[in-house]
């Protein structure tokens, strides 16, 4: 499983908190690359674990913290 950028942002708008199966049917009605869809199928699931956000699939997602510029000065 790997994962990059642009293949991340096609799960920003997923419903969050979702589940797996949520979130691979959401990929799929959205159009997203079959790559995303393969990582997705390759997590492992506990019991119906629900995800709230892409952060705790992909940890290493880019926050607006991960930025540094003064929102201030815009």
């Amino acid at each position: 499983m790997y994962w990059t950028l642009e293949l991340a942002t096609y799960l920003t708008d997923a419903p969050w908190p979702a589940n797996k199966d949520e979130l691979i049917d959401f990929a799929i009605r959205t159009g997203a690359p079959l790559e995303v869809i393969e990582n997705l199928q390759e997590i492992e699931e506990e019991e119906e674990e629900t995800y709230d956000s892409i952060l705790e699939i992909w940890p290493d997602y880019p926050t607006d913290d991960d930025y540094l510029w003064n929102e201030d000065e815009y």
